[in-house]
């Protein structure tokens, strides 16, 4: 009954068995990470191939491929520690018999994997603070670069929808402007009609021509920038749904890798805990298949994000660039039309300086009351009247009393 027990569970997985040889870099690895091994484990099997590695160029061994023997010794009953020594040891090159594991990557779709994407989507939108205090747990990317560019995709996106519905806004404005021009120029040419007087008439005719000039020359210009509006229309409706189309390959595929990194942690402290009772653990003593199934799944959903994380760099960078150099040009675009609409304008406006029209007017039409005069009356009046108190008191200083003087009075000299 304990060797029943003891049997290896492949779960319907079937296994090939291969060698493989393999060149070692500069530091001495082939870039694998082991797992499994005596005592617990039966099988010695590859937990992680890392990027840029021998065994990533190779391409042959995957994660959850089981090792067998190194350089012909085998590795029955060894731990993980002792196989990576002899790995070590080799010189140049090491020589790997495997068995090869042939997972379906649908088997290790299971409704936990399913229920840990939901949960990472609604962990996405909030805070880690938020997160933390409902106790989910959750896989992250650190440092992860494209978060910003997402985030300047969004800022990017509301830049140009504020520049559409500004520029749609203003041609609005200026399209409502030709139509009161238009309607000036009408009422003038009416006028110019009806006036007797020959050059009143000619001055109004042409006042309401160049009204309708400066109507036409605005609706010349909004058909210059109309085509403006539709290039920023493409570039906000088509180019950037298309990005975004991509980024939500790219977050679901992400999601479903974060899932299987948290399933294979999940699975990790679940070893080490049965390992610190020292309990059995039935999927360790039958050669842990159903951990080396989320291994290859991690490994292949790992693989599909970072295909569509590449595609989204370069979308987005390709997005950017079109972004710096089209807005330039399209604004200059924009800003020219309106220069030459205001110049056209003032040309027009300038060929006649003079209004010449005739007004019948009265003789009188320009003399006004002044109170002038009668101010300078009333201050004549006011100093005629006080000249004859001043001299009167003039006099009075200037009399000499001689009543002292004698009657017959002579001069002694």
């Amino acid at each position: 009954m304990h060797q029943l027990t003891m049997m290896e569970d492949r779960m319907g997985m079937t296994i090939t068995s291969g060698n493989i040889v393999i060149q070692k870099d500069t530091s001495n690895l082939i870039g694998i990470s082991i797992g499994g091994g005596a005592p617990l484990c039966p099988c010695l099997y590859i937990v992680q191939i890392f990027d840029n590695t021998p065994v990533a160029l190779d391409g042959t061994l995957q994660a959850g491929d089981e090792l067998v023997a190194v350089n012909g010794a085998s590795v029955k009953g060894k731990t993980k520690v002792e196989v990576a020594k002899m790995i070590q040891s080799c010189d140049s090159q090491v020589s790997i018999n495997y068995n090869k594991l042939h997972a379906d990557p649908k088997q290790g779709r299971t409704l936990d994997i399913a229920l840990k994407k939901v949960k990472h989507r609604l962990v996405e939108g909030m805070g880690s603070t938020t997160a933390d205090a409902l106790g989910l747990s959750r896989a992250i990317l650190c440092n992860d670069a494209l978060v910003q560019r997402l985030m300047m995709l969004k800022r990017t996106e509301n830049f140009y929808r504020g520049l559409v519905t500004h520029a749609k806004a203003t041609l609005h404005a200026f399209y409502d402007l030709t139509q009161i021009y238009k309607v000036f120029g009408d009422a003038f040419a009416a006028i110019g009609v009806r006036e007797p007087q020959p050059r009143a008439s000619e001055a109004f005719r042409q006042f309401g021509e160049q009204h309708r000039q400066m109507e036409k020359f605005g609706v010349i210009m909004l058909k210059t920038l109309k085509p403006i509006l539709s290039d920023l229309g493409t570039y906000l409706n088509k180019a950037i749904p298309d990005t975004r189309l991509t980024i939500s390959k790219y977050a679901d595929a992400k999601f479903e890798y974060l899932s299987y990194c948290l399933k294979v942690k999940e699975l990790d402290d679940e070893e080490q805990s049965c390992a610190a009772l020292q309990e059995p653990l039935y999927r360790v003593e039958t050669g842990n298949y159903e951990y080396r199934l989320i291994l290859r799944c991690r490994q292949e959903a790992r693989a599909r994000f970072a295909k569509l994380r590449s595609d989204v760099l370069v979308k987005l960078e390709l997005l950017d660039n079109k972004h710096v150099q089209d807005v330039v040009w399209q604004l200059h675009k924009f800003a020219a039309g309106l220069a030459k609409y205001y110049a056209n304008t003032r040309d027009l406006l300038s060929t006649v300086t003079l209004f010449p029209v005739e007004v019948d007017l009265s003789h009188s039409a320009f003399q006004y009351k002044s109170t002038g005069p009668q101010t300078l009356t009333d201050l004549s009046d006011d100093v005629e009247e006080y000249e004859p108190e001043e001299k009167q008191n003039i006099n009075e200083e200037l009399l000499i009393d001689t009543s002292n003087f004698p009657e017959n009075s002579t001069d002694n000299t």
